[in-house]
């Protein structure tokens, strides 16, 4: 596969906008300063975000920071394809479910 970047991601989100799921493994917060575990491990369908179109690229749940801070990764398990992003805000999973 070739590098993902976040255009990569952005085509992914619009290709597979009625189809797309997230999944929060991380986010920050800010009463301990750090990165905490979300503690729910399943994938829900991902909701459209209008609030910050720069940040969140249109997900609720995303979070790009911008400026080569997000990291990006092939994911590909449990009947999920899609993106892993992860940068100093949390990290989280973009995917579609495989066609079976």
């Amino acid at each position: 596969m070739s590098k993902i970047t976040i255009n990569t991601v952005k085509s992914f989100i619009n290709k597979n906008k009625s189809k797309l799921f997230i999944k929060c493994e991380t986010h920050f917060d800010g009463m301990t300063d750090c990165i905490q575990s979300v503690g729910d491990d399943t994938f829900s369908p991902a909701l459209n975000d209008t609030d910050h179109p720069d940040h969140t690229k249109g997900v609720h749940g995303a979070w790009f920071v911008g400026g080569s801070r997000d990291y990006l990764y092939a994911y590909s398990d449990n009947g999920f394809t899609g993106i892993k992003i992860s940068n100093c805000c949390g990290s989280f999973i973009l995917a579609i479910k495989d066609q079976s």
